[in-house]
């Protein structure tokens, strides 16, 4: 949620007097008007919550998902990542990882209680963006000096997030695109777009080479046909094919 302001004279309030449609966070029982997010925040918020939904490790992720610490706060970062929630409705505790996109109007003093009340309750870093200014990202963590990373720096989560992720990649849509590129790729198993092509190169040698053996009439059992197919070393595959064209049985490939 964006650019909350305090109500005062109203509560204390209890979090299951909330609703979902309701646009307040409580902080100590004080209710928080959240008001809707502005053109800039919207759409970096949900460019930097594509890398990390997507991240290889990442259980899950959610944007303005509310957080119950205890009876009178509740709290709902732009962006929480950790585990799987097991019920609907507010979220216990707190997310390991939250981020929070500060732009224009935002009101710094909050900003720091929301802080506070995240690591608090449990959260292990908070990374604030800022959108005003230099590129920039605080990373705050419970008894720790806070930190600041630039546009050129990568940011880090151990046991949250696989991947750094690139200061820039929560700001810049295509770089955003080639962070989320490389980590479904590695959510299918492959280190990089590199290795698909690789893959698809070897998958094409090893079919040739099966097309020649056929050809010349070669017999090729079970068990040979799968040692080339599952071959993924294209250079092996390219020695084994130029062998293709002369040997008498496909077990002479491998001598």
């Amino acid at each position: 949620m964006t650019e909350p302001h305090r109500q005062t004279g109203h509560g204390p309030f209890r979090v299951e007097q909330l609703h979902e449609e309701d646009r307040y966070e409580l902080s100590d029982g004080h209710p928080i008007y959240c008001a809707p997010a502005g053109r800039d925040h919207a759409h970096q918020s949900l460019t930097g919550s594509l890398v990390l939904a997507t991240d290889p490790v990442a259980e899950w992720s959610g944007i303005d998902a509310g957080y119950r610490s205890d009876a009178g706060t509740l709290r709902a970062p732009d962006i929480a990542v950790g585990p799987r929630p097991e019920k609907d409705g507010w979220i216990p505790g707190a997310p390991p990882l939250a981020v929070e996109y500060a732009g224009r109007g935002q009101d710094e003093a909050e900003l720091q209680d929301r802080i506070a009340d995240l690591l608090a309750a449990g959260t292990r870093y908070v990374w604030v963006v800022r959108l005003v200014g230099p590129r920039r990202v605080e990373v705050h963590a419970k008894d720790e000096p806070l930190r600041v990373y630039g546009s050129d720096d990568t940011l880090q989560a151990p046991g949250i997030l696989r991947n750094p992720v690139l200061v820039r990649a929560l700001y810049e849509r295509e770089t955003a695109h080639e962070a989320v590129l490389t980590n479904l790729l590695q959510r299918q198993g492959y280190d990089s777009l590199e290795a698909v092509r690789a893959e698809s190169e070897a998958r094409g040698e090893a079919q040739a080479l099966l097309t020649v053996l056929e050809a010349r009439g070669v017999a090729v059992s079970e068990a040979e046909r799968e040692t080339i197919s599952n071959c993924r070393d294209l250079e092996q595959l390219r020695v084994w094919l130029q062998r293709a064209v002369v040997v008498d049985t496909a077990a002479a490939l491998f001598q």
